[in-house]
């Protein structure tokens, strides 16, 4: 298995993921596809989007073995939820 590095700094990572998905693919995708992932290659600009995280970057790096790769999940700020969603009622 390849060990792929880093080629930017966490803050450049997140800078340009951002921005690459706010104006390049979030226009494309935003409509019927919220919930869903989207895998984005931060030196292209290609993405694929797709329900399964692994799915939608396996198929990115089919095409670009060496993606550099920014996760989102359209329609939401977090890509996974840790804890309680709501309040519960006794």
């Amino acid at each position: 298995m390849v060990v792929r590095q880093p080629r930017y700094s966490k803050e450049e990572f997140a800078r340009r993921g951002d921005e690459i998905y706010e104006t390049q693919v979030r226009p494309q995708v935003e409509a019927g596809n919220h919930g869903k992932i989207v895998a984005i290659d931060l030196e292209t600009g290609d993405f694929e989007v797709d329900s399964s995280e692994i799915t939608a970057c396996d198929r990115l790096e089919a095409r670009h073995p060496n993606a550099q790769i920014w996760i989102v999940r359209i329609g939401s700020r977090y890509v996974r939820r840790f804890g309680e969603r709501g309040k519960r009622t006794a």
